[in-house]
């Protein structure tokens, strides 16, 4: 079989790699299995949004053919004027693309910037799917480790430049760590990154259940904030519309030129009735969000707690979705994690699949993606846990 090589040495998704330990597995009423291995939403929008998508899906032509590339004009001026808004800065429509979710935002950003050869810098643990972008892209992944308290350093960062460097990757709020990175942090990797001529990407998928009441950093009142800054976003978290495929991308509209040409040999154009989705969720679901933000905070507390009064394990990091936790076992996470789904009915994501091979912190560690799981089930997870030998 012919196969692209960079297909071969990119390893495979952590999610379908999980869904298949439980595949053919059947799980006791007594002991129901108990996943949180993704992130992702699995209750539908919320009833008014649903009832105003029939409505689109029934009564407007134009969501049921192709588009604009770059997204509907409505749903780019609506983000620009809330995102200015939010950061306190200036974002103009020309500044935004929208896409099949926020992953292919990321995909679109990098095209533009590394081919085969070049090299960007991720802080670990990474989003694998960044990783297995830039590994079937060619594109050198250079590890930026990030320490105890899970937040990379621009000094460590400036030691990993090269001239092949061609950008800096930053999620925030963190997947998998779920640490909040800090205002003063961010505004630094991006005075790095402008220093050397590279991009900034900062995805903030997550950004809708950060704790910080104010906006997470202020890049966007700089005037010349596009040279530097690629910001990614997605609708799939606020307005639980992960099924419809709808994320945006924010850069200079120079940068934009070419991102049309990578979403337009790969989309062709976004989901229309997505896109209608997610304005109409940004014009009439504020309320909603807030609740919804205040229930994952609730939860990231309730996680807090029960790790807390499990001996042994160590919370590293805990926000947005997600806990990154030190487990107290000799055997690596890898194989700890698989057996979980057997001795407890817990299925977890296991560090080393967030760091290079071999990485020790990787397999000293689980991702819990508590987003799916209420009090009560966070309760039970705990419970679970403290039973493990």
């Amino acid at each position: 079989m012919i196969l692209n090589p960079n297909m071969a040495a990119t390893r495979p998704s952590p999610v379908v790699e999980a869904k298949r330990w439980i595949a053919d597995k059947t799980f006791s009423p007594d002991l129901p299995l108990l996943n949180v291995s993704q992130a992702a939403p699995v209750d539908p929008p919320p009833l008014a949004l649903r009832e105003a998508m029939a409505d689109i899906a029934l009564t407007l032509p134009a969501a049921h053919v192709y588009g604009p590339v770059l997204g509907l004009p409505d749903l780019r001026d609506e983000i620009a004027a809330q995102f200015s808004k939010a950061y306190g800065g200036t974002i103009t429509p020309g500044n935004v693309a929208i896409t099949q979710g926020c992953n292919q935002a990321f995909c679109a950003a990098m095209a533009t910037l590394a081919g085969p050869g070049d090299e960007v810098i991720l802080p670990t643990p990474w989003y694998f799917n960044h990783q297995m972008w830039l590994s079937l892209s060619g594109v050198r992944t250079v590890p930026l480790p990030t320490g105890d308290e899970l937040l990379p350093t621009v000094a460590e960062a400036e030691a990993r430049l090269t001239d092949r460097t061609r950008a800096i990757v930053l999620v925030t709020p963190n997947n998998p760590a779920g640490v909040e990175y800090p205002a003063d942090l961010v505004h630094a990797f991006a005075d790095l990154a402008r220093a050397n001529g590279l991009a900034l990407i900062l995805d903030e998928t997550y950004r809708d259940f950060d704790s910080r009441p104010s906006a997470p950093h202020d890049l966007f009142s700089d005037p010349a904030w596009s040279d530097t800054l690629i910001q990614l976003y997605s609708f799939s978290k606020a307005y639980r519309l992960t099924g419809h495929r709808v994320g945006a991308l924010v850069a200079s509209p120079e940068r934009l030129v070419s991102v049309e040409k990578f979403l337009d040999t790969v989309a062709i154009c976004p989901s229309q009735l997505g896109q209608h989705a997610a304005l109409w969720g940004l014009m009439n679901l504020d309320q909603w969000l807030a609740g919804e933000r205040a229930e994952i905070l609730a939860r990231r507390g309730a996680v807090e707690e029960g790790f807390a009064k499990l001996p042994d394990w160590h919370l590293s990091g805990a926000g947005a979705y997600f806990a990154y936790v030190r487990h107290p076992f000799d055997e690596p996470s890898g194989t700890l994690a698989r057996r979980m789904v057997d001795d407890i009915a817990v299925l977890a994501l296991p560090g080393s699949m967030f760091t290079p091979e071999g990485d020790p912190s990787g397999a000293a560690h689980l991702r819990i993606a508590f987003a799916n799981i209420d009090t009560t089930g966070i309760a039970t997870l705990m419970d679970r846990l403290a039973t493990l030998s």
